[in-house]
């Protein structure tokens, strides 16, 4: 499994309903291993925050309440 695949499993899991509630739109890195998460308004704040506190490994980075953390264009009207 990647992991991106895990930290999204730990997410639903562990973190969905209580990050959604209470701070959505904001960014969450999830450390899949430790389980650990680091909220950012943004997403460098969040992804720097978890490098900061687990510099040998990889974290992934959620928008708290969407799909995908970007995107990309624009709607055709």
């Amino acid at each position: 499994m990647s992991i991106a695949e895990k930290a999204k499993e730990v997410y639903e899991s562990e973190f969905k309903a209580r990050l959604e509630a209470e701070h959505r739109d904001e960014f969450v890195a999830i450390e899949p291993v430790s389980k650990s998460f680091f909220l950012g308004e943004t997403f460098i704040d969040a992804a720097l925050a978890a490098k900061e506190a687990h510099p040998d490994r990889t974290s992934f980075v959620i928008r708290i309440g969407h799909d995908a953390a970007f995107h990309i264009g624009a709607g055709a009207s």
